[in-house]
């Protein structure tokens, strides 16, 4: 797969996992292509820790508005029926579990669901943000990352980098496949057909389980 091809394939396999009329967080970076690929009639309710509900589409270059951004300071727009709040309110919508999904990049991830995506120590950063409350107060966490970091493996046996939260981590999606936390390992649910099983678990540090029931990633 070409490395271009690669962040929109994540995010469109990403938008099917979002149904109509679900509260979504996205994670800035890959996460944000995803609305470009919802599926027909699916309408979702973006949200972002810094204070907004109803968030819209990235607005044309040009017509940015500098009092409206998103918690990573990308410029946004915003739909019918939004509402700005403080970023207290914001959390309180988060660690009420308003939030249906929570979609996350990721530096390492692994069979327990333990996540590490906020810093390399001895490496300037600017913090954690809301991802730790976003993986405890989200119904639902994924990960759309790629599947290894300069060739190295991120789906680990076990997390080396200082963890987000432990074990809130339910489904990982990469340019390689789908895979679900479960509390027997992580099972290999969906494989890309440009790949082999075998290539798929030499790129992952974790022992994958196969699911009986695989499929082609689409």
């Amino acid at each position: 797969m070409e490395k271009e091809q690669i962040k929109p394939f994540i995010a469109r396999r990403c938008a099917k996992e979002l149904k109509d009329g679900d509260v979504v967080n996205l994670g800035i970076g890959l996460p944000t292509l995803i609305p470009n690929f919802l599926p027909e009639g699916v309408h979702v309710v973006l949200q972002s820790e810094n204070g907004m509900i109803g968030m819209g589409p990235t607005p044309a270059e040009g017509q940015e508005d500098p009092f409206l951004i998103n918690a990573g300071g990308g410029y946004i727009t915003y739909t019918d029926g939004a509402s700005t709040f403080d970023s207290a309110t914001s959390f309180g919508i988060i660690r009420g579990g308003h939030v249906n999904v929570s979609v996350l990049g990721a530096m390492q991830v692994d069979e327990n669901g333990d996540l590490a995506n906020w810093m390399i120590p001895g490496k300037k950063t600017p913090g954690m943000g809301g991802a730790m409350d976003l993986l405890v107060g989200a119904k639902k966490v994924i990960l759309a990352m790629e599947h290894t970091a300069k060739g190295n493996p991120k789906i680990l046996k076990k997390c080396t980098l200082p963890l987000t939260a432990k074990g809130q981590v339910n489904m990982i999606i990469t340019e390689m496949g789908v895979m679900e936390i479960t509390p027997k390992g992580i099972v290999l649910t969906e494989i890309n057909p440009e790949f082999t099983v075998e290539q798929v678990q030499a790129a992952t540090e974790a022992t994958l389980i196969i699911s009986d029931n695989l499929k082609e990633m689409k």
